[in-house]
């Protein structure tokens, strides 16, 4: 063995010891469902495809049309040659459900983060985070080289401590935070954060991820509640309920225009294939279209929720939180011999000692089986 492998080898026996260590598994697809894996069909709630539009038909017909025009891939960046005419068309769209002057597509939601916080934080600037916000706002906050802090999950009082300590000592200060936590499944007080970040003078960014297309209307977490947040900086991704690929950042049009010019993560990345961005348009409009089909996953998942005897979901996302990881792992085995696929997450996804089961709801999964796995959780898992 090498000395590399030999590195590698240890890193990975002591995964495996803790409990930690991962692997992909091969797992077909069947629709926004169904799944077959190891030889096993499972009913899948492990998908952020909350309203199963990557198969729906409308959406697949898009981006055939869009590979037969404009080719499988983009060819270069996007200042380049990769700018195809259907990413105005979707900037366009986005600005307009976000209620924005502007938007920016990026090749993802982690390319987004990564580029778009080091444009607006430098070196003798500060990030505040949301201590549970997603990895790639971390990243981001990290590759800026300003000074970065957190705050305790969803804690104002906390948030306006370290603003009252620190904000005079910085020329900006950027407050980041997932609008819906992607573990946990609850919502940032945006008002509030929103608030507080007028009165020091500071940036808020939302990362809405797990809002956009199932959480105010469709057009994400910043319109829960029958009104608007009117915040700055509206970040997300087109991979979970719009079933596409890609990420964006809605705002002003200085701040867009500022973000095209000098994200790193935009300015050297070759742009997303024109299929990608067809499809997105056509599941925006679908939305659109169907306000009511883009509110199934939360009811789906408060009917879960209220079954299990679980605090009632405030998003498509539902945690079983068991602690211990190997306790994760077997409870996802169990729900595999019941003919479910749900997927143990475990450290450093999530804090130490909370190991658990998140739990996806999404338009189309029957009441029935989901009556069924909510008795499963309540009676086997959660007795424990």
């Amino acid at each position: 063995m090498s000395s590399l492998d030999r590195f590698a080898q240890h890193k990975l026996d002591d995964l495996k010891r803790r409990n930690l260590y991962r692997s992909m598994a091969e797992t077909l697809r069947e629709d926004g469902i169904w799944v077959e894996r190891a030889g096993r069909r499972l009913l899948s709630f492990s998908c952020n495809d909350y309203l199963n539009l990557t198969q729906h038909p409308a959406i697949k017909q898009a981006a055939q049309a869009a590979i037969e025009k404009y080719g499988a891939g983009s060819g270069a960046s996007r200042l380049v040659t990769g700018n195809h005419p259907l990413y105005a068309a979707l900037e366009s769209r986005l600005a307009a459900v976000k209620q924005a002057e502007a938007a920016c597509v990026f090749g993802s939601g982690y390319l987004a983060n990564a580029g778009i916080i080091p444009v607006l934080a430098g070196p003798d600037d500060l990030v505040i985070a949301d201590e549970l916000s997603h990895a790639c706002l971390f990243a981001g906050a990290q590759l800026s080289r300003g000074k970065v802090l957190t705050f305790r999950h969803n804690d104002l009082d906390h948030l306006r401590t370290l603003l009252a300590g620190h904000r005079a000592a910085y020329p900006h200060v950027l407050i980041v935070t997932d609008g819906v936590f992607s573990m946990d499944g609850d919502l940032a007080p945006l008002g509030d954060l929103n608030a507080l970040a007028d009165e020091f003078d500071a940036w808020l960014m939302t990362d809405d991820a797990q809002g956009l297309g199932v959480m105010g209307g469709g057009r994400g977490s910043s319109f829960s509640g029958n009104s608007q947040v009117p915040v700055p900086l509206q970040m997300g991704t087109l991979s979970k309920a719009i079933g596409s690929y890609g990420g964006y950042i809605c705002g002003s049009a200085p701040v867009i225009d500022l973000i095209r010019n000098r994200a790193r993560t935009v300015v050297y990345s070759t742009g997303l294939p024109p299929s990608s961005v067809a499809a997105s348009i056509a599941a925006l409009d679908l939305i659109e279209r169907e306000p009511a089909y883009a509110t199934l996953p939360v009811q789906k998942a408060r009917a879960f929720t209220h079954r299990a005897g679980l605090p009632a979901a405030q998003s498509p996302i539902v945690p079983v939180i068991v602690g211990d990881e190997q306790k994760a792992l077997d409870a996802s085995r169990l729900l595999a011999d019941e003919g479910y696929l749900a997927a143990a997450i475990r450290p450093p996804t999530v804090p130490k000692g909370t190991a658990r089961l998140r739990l996806t709801f999404t338009a189309q999964h029957p009441d029935d089986a989901i009556e069924r796995l909510a008795d499963i959780v309540r009676d086997r898992i959660l007795v424990h």
